[in-house]
């Protein structure tokens, strides 16, 4: 099947100036980028539109959804046609079948929960492969999860890593990167990754340094001890060569404003010496994550059961109360910085709490007839730590900055249970319309670089992210004078305005020509396969 998109301001992923023109595609591959694309079977007239690549969110959390459902339609709405899943260190593999029960309970305020997986798929080779059965709506890459490589090397205690531990992680991680993983995530603020010191990190980076594939971090603070924890993770890169991207890169909790210019110092100082390091942002001040994130890394040590024990206990939750209002050395406190009446429940697993939904931890401690951490630890012991949150972090003027640099690429961050933030439906439209048009913190060329090119450059991603002949036919058709999110933070599931086709090698999944029931086209990447 051949496709000629004509009428159209071509804008092609390098950030060079847009270019009237057209795209020919041709069996899923781009044939033509130019001046009066050839006759094909098929002609779209883009009516002045932009025609560019399709959009990668470098941080995604579609891992467990999109098993159950190929298309993942807030993501693919917004002109995503790629997604990189297995971040913060904690997504579907490796998971050892003894692990499964303590697991998924982990998962459920992260990725979401189901009953009708049997579980049982061991490795990246076995996830990857029952994707690559089930068929998948976008292109999907994963990372190797640092806390999925632990628990199968050394449990879910709260331990430092002996010699033949380390060997055991390094060995976990090369089996892993050998099916395909594009790199090694870790999220130092979730159990197991918590536990990891030093050491660990450097032995692990060194393998993935040694694959050419980055470190993807959600670092151990973004917020007090923010310049300490940059400082580690730019000295993890001089000493294993590992290429650094820091993940949803911001500065959380607004007593944390006067750091800003040391933060950008610190990344003026690594890209002065050399050292490969980017970052991704998704254009919002509110974050979004587990509930359970609110408590001190302690409280998790052995997995969700052993948490649920301490929650249940007196002596124990008195002193997850004790820490969180007095706060731990290097632990990034969510209360401290958001407040209790800045973090809004987005999702529950069981019908009994649906209430609790959208309402702040002011607002559920209200409706309980408790103090609202009492009642979020309530919460979490009810629904088994399978409870998602919101909380405002941050300075717009900060997002603006950050969004600037060279080293950012965007991406979603985007959770898909309940009420879900509205990110997931609108980051890369909200760039485009809010960022670009309104604001003009950049032109609209460097944007689209910074959504497609950039990010392909970045993850190593092959014939994607540009249009080129002989690249695979990913393709956004958008309107760059009306393109915008409309999703907000009471109503999120609203999916943008502006992006008027989706194609996804080759297949027009959304738009004009879309069939109403389109056929899975997106494919399982494996990096090195």
């Amino acid at each position: 099947m051949s496709i000629r998109m004509e009428n159209a301001r071509i804008i092609d992923g390098t950030g060079s100036p847009a270019a009237p023109g057209g795209v020919r595609v041709e069996d899923g591959i781009i044939t033509y980028v130019g001046p009066n694309p050839p006759e094909a079977e098929q002609t779209i007239d883009a009516g002045g539109r932009v025609v560019c690549p399709g959009f990668i969110d470098t941080h995604s959390h579609s891992d467990l959804v999109v098993m159950e459902d190929p298309f993942i339609w807030p993501k693919i709405r917004q002109g995503v046609t790629t997604e990189i899943l297995g971040q913060d260190g904690i997504s579907m593999a490796p998971l050892p079948l003894c692990h499964v029960p303590a697991w998924r309970k982990n998962l459920g305020g992260l990725e979401g929960e189901s009953d009708t997986l049997d579980w049982a798929w061991k490795t990246t080779e076995g996830y990857l492969g029952r994707l690559e059965q089930s068929g998948v709506g976008a292109n999907v890459c994963y990372l190797a999860p640092h806390g999925n490589v632990r628990m199968e090397a050394m449990g879910l205690d709260d331990r430092r890593a002996g010699p033949g531990d380390l060997t055991r992680l390094k060995a976990v991680l090369r089996r892993e990167l050998e099916a395909g993983a594009f790199g090694l995530s870790t999220g130092l603020i979730y159990p197991p990754c918590t536990y990891a010191d030093r050491a660990e990190m450097e032995a692990l980076c060194s393998v993935a340094a040694g694959f050419g594939r980055p470190l993807v971090i959600h670092q151990r603070s973004e917020a007090d001890t923010i310049l300490e924890s940059m400082a580690e993770v730019l000295d993890i890169a001089r000493h294993t060569g590992v290429h650094a991207h820091f993940s949803h890169f911001k500065i959380c909790g607004k007593n944390n404003a006067d750091k800003f210019d040391r933060v950008l110092g610190l990344l003026d100082q690594a890209a002065d010496e050399g050292l490969t390091v980017t970052i991704d942002q998704y254009p919002y001040v509110a974050g979004s994550t587990m509930l359970g994130a609110i408590l001190p890394p302690w409280a998790h040590a052995g997995g969700t059961d052993k948490l649920l024990e301490r929650l249940a206990d007196e002596e124990a939750r008195a002193r997850m109360l004790r820490d969180i209002r007095q706060g731990i050395d290097g632990w990034d406190n969510f209360v401290d910085f958001a407040g209790v009446d800045g973090i809004f429940v987005t999702s529950v697993r069981t019908a009994a709490n649906a209430d609790a939904v959208g309402k702040t931890l002011v607002q559920l401690g209200g409706m309980r007839g408790k103090p609202p951490l009492e009642a979020a630890l309530d919460l979490l012991l009810q629904e088994e730590n399978a409870v998602g949150m919101v909380d405002f972090y941050g300075l717009e003027e900060h997002v603006k900055a950050f969004m600037a640099r060279p080293e950012m690429n965007v991406c979603t961050d985007g959770l898909l249970g309940g009420t879900p933030h509205p990110r997931t439906y609108g980051a890369f439209p909200r760039v485009l319309g809010k960022y670009v048009r309104e604001e003009r913190v950049m032109p609209l060329e460097t944007a689209v670089r910074k959504m497609t090119g950039k990010p392909a450059e970045t993850f190593h991603i092959n014939k994607r992210g540009l249009l080129r002949p002989g690249y695979h036919a990913d393709i956004v058709l958008f309107d760059p004078a009306t393109v915008r999110d409309k999703g907000t933070y009471t109503e999120p599931r609203q999916h943008p305005v502006g992006i008027d086709l989706v194609m996804i090698n080759g297949a027009v999944v959304h738009g004009p020509g879309a069939p109403d029931t389109p056929a899975p086209s997106g494919r399982v990447l494996r990096l090195g396969r």
